[in-house]
């Protein structure tokens, strides 16, 4: 198996010569960054279009997304920093290079959010409402965003012979990301790795949350109501996918994956304020018959 190959033998696709980069004008260009650029313009053209569908000022959220895409670009790095601080610590400088990767969607998702309160508030916008229109967008930009992962031969998981397992040349990944399971099947005279695609997983789940969200749309019960379905949904899946990649980021001093963690308080946190506000409605309707 070449450098650049990458194959999913079990579906008979060998794709050969995927590159990370390209040159223009001299100037190289990581496909990694073009793949989340697109992401971020098909999330928002998305959340334009849910605006318009529910009689919003769409327009609005071009004026929104400027302010999101750096704030959360930010929030992405700084949480991956602050688990990841060991590749850091004798780089400083390194920090501030995020053309080979290194974003947490977590802490882009975290900055979002809180960007998005902040804008709404200056703006006198309904925040839930804007919300529930944003994260359509966002969970389509994710899905598009990860594929930038398959480009930088990163976020994979343990070994796996099912019908998507990846198979990448050992030197083009990080020996780091390389664990004792997917070692024990690198046998003499192989030169690849065999792991679940954990970045196609996301991807597909996340296509199938972005459907559900906008099929129930005209059906939520209230403001925000779509924003929780999509911090429970993601978070569920993200628990599971979490749970089987070989690049975590570790809660400090413990075994414990952070994202993985947060994942479930928000899958969890979802649903219980979801059941409170519906039982809140209920209360309210019975009072008022």
């Amino acid at each position: 198996m070449e450098l650049m190959d990458i194959a999913f033998p079990n579906l008979g696709i060998y794709l050969k010569n995927v590159p990370k980069s390209f040159t223009v004008f001299g100037f190289e260009i990581a496909l990694y960054g073009v793949i989340i650029g697109i992401g971020v313009l098909a999330g928002i053209l998305m959340a334009e279009k849910v605006a318009k569908k529910s009689g919003q000022d769409s327009d609005m959220y071009w004026d929104f997304a400027i302010y999101a895409v750096i704030f959360s670009i930010i929030g992405a790095r700084i949480y991956y920093v602050i688990f990841a601080f060991d590749q850091y610590k004798n780089n400083l400088l390194g920090i501030f290079n995020i053309r080979q990767g290194g974003l947490a969607i977590y802490g882009g998702v975290i900055a979002a959010f809180a960007t998005l309160f902040v804008y709404a508030k200056v703006k006198k916008q309904n925040a839930l409402l804007m919300a529930d229109t944003g994260v359509a967008g966002l969970i389509l930009g994710q899905a598009i965003g990860r594929w930038g992962n398959f480009t930088n031969r990163e976020v994979f998981g343990e070994y796996t012979d099912n019908l998507f397992a990846m198979r990448l040349p050992a030197a083009a990944v990080r020996s780091s990301d390389i664990s004792e399971s997917i070692a024990e099947h690198m046998t003499e005279g192989i030169n690849y790795i065999q792991v679940h695609p954990t970045f196609l997983y996301e991807s597909l789940w996340n296509l199938g949350i972005l459907a559900i969200i906008l099929l129930y749309w005209k059906h939520k019960k209230f403001e925000g109501e779509i924003a929780l379905l999509y911090l429970g949904g993601y978070g569920l899946g993200r628990v599971w996918i979490e749970g089987i990649r070989t690049d975590q980021l570790f809660i400090p001093h413990t075994a414990v994956p952070v994202s993985q963690a947060l994942a479930a308080a928000l899958t969890v946190g979802a649903l219980i304020c979801d059941m409170i506000v519906r039982k809140r409605l209920k209360d309210k309707k019975m009072k008022e018959e």
